[in-house]
């Protein structure tokens, strides 16, 4: 298990650029399983998760070859079915919660896939209850395997339909609008998620052939084809590395330039922030974020206590709050935060207020954060990373804290972020990594 040291209290300053964006990554790549022609992709993030889903379809057949640094090209022409079915792929897919997304792909192709509990953050109930509903509306069938807890789902050819989604969950709309491009007839998907990684998605399979129709709203139409072809996709910036750039220039910037963030695609990231007291500049495609003695939370017009809530896209992503709190910790003002997504997220507050922060934790969905105004710094520590994104925040803690901290189990940390360790000390972070 490796750890992180980390010297605290050095400002940082100087320009860093957000690697692709992990959530498309694990989106687009599964995409490729759809057809037996090339499919290349830039711009994906050498981190742990992506990794581990590019090894795991190389394992399944596809040819996986790197053309560069960030481009890969998948062509999924041979794939492995005894392999699919084998107890060592659905122990593979149980340690990677990005494999589900391998389901709709292999469904609508293969007509089965054999699925498991997938793995990922700890951070509570995260059910498929979504992605199982939308395979059965398009006629699929699941069968439990006797002596081994795992489920096949199949179906000769899926029938396009009309479904209204439990919820926007943006996997169970990625992974039933792959399994619905080859469904016979048109599929109707109401209270679609729309992030713009669902969108890019979308785009690449209308590159492919598909044939979708209503992106970026939350009622999409595919029409079902019988076959799709190679492409070339770029994606997206990462959103949340964004977003976590902020929060880190905010703490602890004496001036930083987050370069090429695609600001159209940041949503209500950007406000939230300001909410917060933090000055953002946008310089074309850039954000930024200047050195602030002080920064005071806002109220609401009738002069109640700021609210910060996820909500579905174009709402604030949830995996922004962890950072958000801790930008709160050292701003002028009280905000309540209210974690509605998911249960068990809000738990690594505990670690903040060891490090000396003013935070009462409410139940485990809401969390008062009365900030120190710079009066009061965090103190170093020894922590562990729970998830990914609260294994940011406290890096972005521990940086701003006085004295040293030790952050263990940062595995997690580098499932979703790239060298972040180098790319933040050029920036002038005293981050060293511990095996």
């Amino acid at each position: 298990m490796a750890s992180f040291i980390i010297e605290g209290g050095h400002l940082l300053s100087g320009t860093i650029t957000p690697q692709g964006a992990k959530n498309e990554a694990l989106q687009v790549i599964c995409a490729s399983l759809l057809t037996e022609e090339k499919v290349t992709i830039n711009n994906i993030p050498d981190i742990r998760d992506v990794n581990n889903l590019i090894q795991l379809l190389r394992d399944i057949g596809v040819k996986v070859s790197s053309e560069g640094s960030g481009t890969y090209t998948f062509q999924a022409d041979e794939l492995k079915l005894d392999y699919l079915e084998s107890d060592e792929f659905v122990k593979k897919c149980a340690a990677l919660r990005g494999s589900v997304l391998m389901i709709g792909p292999l469904l609508a192709r293969m007509g089965k896939a054999v699925i498991t509990k997938p793995g990922g953050d700890k951070i509570g109930r995260r059910r498929l209850d979504t992605h199982f509903l939308g395979f059965e509306k398009l006629g699929a069938k699941f069968t439990r395997i006797p002596g081994r807890d795992v489920y096949e789902i199949a179906a000769k050819r899926l029938k396009g339909t009309y479904m209204l989604l439990d919820e926007a969950s943006v996997t169970g709309t990625a992974n039933i609008v792959m399994a619905a491009v080859f469904a016979k007839g048109t599929t109707t998907i109401y209270n679609a998620a729309c992030e713009p990684y669902l969108q890019q998605l979308c785009h690449l399979l209308n590159q492919m052939g598909a044939n979708i129709s209503g992106i970026g709203s939350n009622l999409l139409n595919i029409v079902g084809v019988d076959r799709l072809h190679g492409a070339e996709h770029r994606i997206l910036p990462d959103m949340i590395e964004v977003g976590s750039f902020i929060g880190m220039a905010a703490m602890c910037g004496d001036g930083i330039r987050i370069k090429n963030v695609s600001v159209k695609d940041l949503g209500i990231i950007p406000d939230a922030f300001r909410r917060l007291g933090v000055k953002i500049k946008v310089e074309n495609d850039d954000l930024v974020i200047p050195r602030q003695k002080h920064y005071e939370i806002q109220s609401f017009i009738d002069g109640t206590i700021m609210t910060l809530a996820d909500a579905p896209w174009p709402g604030l992503t949830p995996d922004l709050l962890s950072v958000l709190i801790v930008v709160a910790t050292q701003a002028r003002g009280s905000v309540l935060f209210h974690q509605k997504m998911f249960e068990s997220r809000l738990f690594f507050v505990d670690k903040l207020i060891d490090m000396g922060a003013q935070i009462i934790l409410c139940d485990p969905h809401r969390a008062v954060v009365v900030g120190h105004d710079r009066k009061i710094t965090l103190r170093g520590g020894r922590m562990s990373s729970p998830d990914i994104r609260a294994g940011i925040a406290l890096l972005i803690a521990a940086m701003s804290a006085t004295g040293t901290s030790r952050i263990d189990n940062i595995e997690q940390i580098d499932r979703g972020y790239e060298n972040i360790e180098s790319r933040l000390n050029a920036l002038g972070a005293k981050i060293t990594r511990s095996e």
